[in-house]
């Protein structure tokens, strides 16, 4: 029992630690071959969210196609947006481009191709979904995809832009 109290208790420490966790200074390309430094990357003081996904994770292209759906709404409401973060591997990288067109995303998309900022993050599971605030923090972060979770994150988005 002592050790279950001890697990969970670290537990909470490392997610208290990590909610308040800086984009790092990974470099990452688009799908349109530019260079961007994820700690550089803001959206005017608002929150934006990252979300990793690979092109092979049903769940993951489930979640950014219903965020599709009401993406538009979301960011003339609260100004959000979206930055996804595909992990596939270099040789599929070539599998992103056409699958964000097929999918019509309008999101940024970066590639994650060695997989440093999953490590930076300590990504185990994807589809990874993460807050960031207006001041450049994690606020928020969410393992899976069940249908409905958007929900869960666009509430999250208010309730960072009414603090």
């Amino acid at each position: 029992m002592k050790k279950i109290v001890l697990l969970l208790c670290l537990m909470a420490t490392i997610t208290a630690i990590d909610a308040y966790a800086q984009m790092p200074a990974v470099t990452l390309k688009t799908i349109d071959g530019q260079m961007v430094r994820m700690d550089t990357v803001a959206n005017g003081g608002k929150p934006f969210i990252v979300d990793f996904f690979a092109t092979w994770c049903k769940p993951c292209l489930r979640e950014l196609d219903a965020i599709a759906e009401v993406y538009d709404e979301w960011q003339e409401e609260t100004g959000v947006k979206i930055i996804a973060i595909s992990i596939d591997q270099a040789q599929n990288v070539h599998k992103v481009k056409p699958l964000v067109s097929n999918h019509d995303w309008e999101y940024e998309v970066f590639l994650d191709t060695t997989e440093e900022l999953k490590r930076a993050f300590g990504v185990q599971m994807i589809p990874y979904t993460m807050i960031i605030d207006g001041q450049g923090k994690v606020a928020y972060k969410h393992i899976g995809y069940t249908d409905g979770d958007e929900q869960e994150l666009i509430n999250k988005v208010r309730e960072l832009n009414d603090q």
